[in-house]
């Protein structure tokens, strides 16, 4: 909660709460002028996230910074990146968020941007000073443009978690919106548990429902139309790679392996929402 006070101090925050117990601001610490959103279940990050983003857009802001539990931004992040949209709204008014790259020490370093490629994701190295047009940025971090909100769309409630991010920079662009990722900024951020190593290459780790939904919405993304191929296909050739992972490399092995099976089932049927 020192966290989100730090942040409070230099934007208007608003603290959306997914845990089971209801609690309260003060009973949590929280700041007097922090708005405090306690759900009292876990309704998943996509309706989370767009609690927090219709709270803001009540107060009048004009764009909205994205964290969740497992980031750290800089004080230069929280000015400098807001001062990017701003500046990047004024080149292009079609600019759907714009966001940092992040750095899991856990994982070996700065991750580097994404542009979908057949078979492959393309790699973008985070250098230079002007923003860069990619794909998709992580949630965490980014800096969406509220103007665009509306025509977007809010998030995917039906996803719950996992691709909720990937999503809806794939409708914002389909609708003919940039995003964007800042070169000059970094976000400490930590993704997903603790990381297994696999023939000397660190991979996330997730429980295995975070697996479930992995597979439940890759599946589903895969079966909607306005999802570029370039995603789709680089998607099909790694899931078995995944598949295998985490069913050998991850304890317990046959619930992983069940709930991943069990989530390419349910996203062939279509089911949604919470498991």
């Amino acid at each position: 909660m020192a966290r989100a006070n730090r942040l409070a101090a230099t934007w208007p925050c608003v603290v959306v709460d997914n845990t089971e117990s209801v609690s309260t601001a003060d009973a949590l610490g929280l700041d007097d002028g922090i708005d405090y959103l306690a759900n009292g279940a876990n309704r998943g990050i996509a309706t989370a996230l767009n609690q927090g983003v219709e709270r803001l857009l009540d107060a009048g802001c004009t764009s909205a910074l994205l964290f969740d539990q497992d980031s750290e931004p800089s004080a230069q992040l929280l000015t400098e990146l807001p001062q990017l949209l701003d500046d990047e709204r004024a080149r292009n008014q079609r600019v759907a968020l714009i966001g940092p790259a992040y750095e899991d020490a856990r994982l070996g370093g700065i991750a580097p941007f994404v542009r979908f490629g057949y078979l492959k994701l393309q790699r973008i190295e985070p250098t230079g000073t002007r923003p860069v047009d990619v794909d998709f940025l992580i949630t965490s971090g980014s800096c969406i443009n509220l103007a665009a909100w509306r025509d977007i769309g809010p998030m995917d409630d039906t996803l719950f978690i996992d691709f909720v991010d990937l999503e809806w920079c794939v409708r914002a662009r389909s609708k003919g919106y940039a995003v964007l990722g800042a070169p000059t900024l970094r976000l400490a951020h930590e993704l997903g548990g603790e990381p297994v190593r696999v023939f000397g290459r660190k991979y996330p780790g997730h429980s295995a429902v975070r697996h479930y939904y992995l597979f439940r919405n890759a599946v589903a993304l895969i079966r909607r139309s306005y999802v570029p191929w370039t995603w789709k296909s680089t998607e099909l050739v790694k899931m078995p790679f995944r598949l295998a992972i985490y069913a050998l490399f991850m304890q317990p092995r046959l619930t992983h392996l069940r709930l991943s099976l069990l989530g390419i089932w349910h996203g062939i049927l279509g089911r949604a929402g919470a498991l």
